[in-house]
């Protein structure tokens, strides 16, 4: 096979293509600072006591497993869960000042609203009727 110009000038735009995307990768993959904007500040999954159910989750801030199952709080302290209200629940993220939350259930919808830096209340209904529903959820504070 003979080398022309064209296909040496396509080997090398190869090259440098692949090379240009191999340094942009490793620049978009860099870890974030912890409590960097953007990153994930906390999260909590509340699920309750399993042989009482979640609505026997207290009025008085709780960390306590299995009240509370997965957290993480870039603040510092231990994410914390309580109960309002028939599915209305309050966490909190000590030392940590996030103000946007999203929450997510199986098996409600559900909204979450900011109270205070680093504090949210979770609404919880059944799916297309407005009933109140005590069912376990997650939150991740951003």
């Amino acid at each position: 096979m003979r080398l022309t110009p064209s296909t040496v000038l396509a080997a090398l735009a190869l090259f440098f293509a692949l090379g240009g995307s191999a340094i942009a990768v490793r620049d978009a993959v860099r870890p974030q600072a912890r409590c960097a904007p953007g990153a994930v500040r906390g999260y909590i999954a509340v699920n309750g006591d399993p042989a009482k159910g979640i609505a026997n989750l207290g009025d008085q801030f709780t960390s306590a497993k299995p009240m509370v199952g997965a957290r993480f709080n870039c603040g510092g302290g231990a994410p914390q869960a309580r109960r309002v209200d028939a599915g209305v629940y309050e966490v909190r993220f000590p030392g940590n000042g996030a103000q946007v939350a999203m929450v997510s259930s199986a098996a409600a919808e559900a909204t979450v609203g900011l109270v205070g830096p680093g504090t949210f209340r979770v609404t919880l209904w059944v799916p297309g009727r407005q009933d109140a529903v005590d069912t376990p959820f997650a939150v991740v504070a951003v």
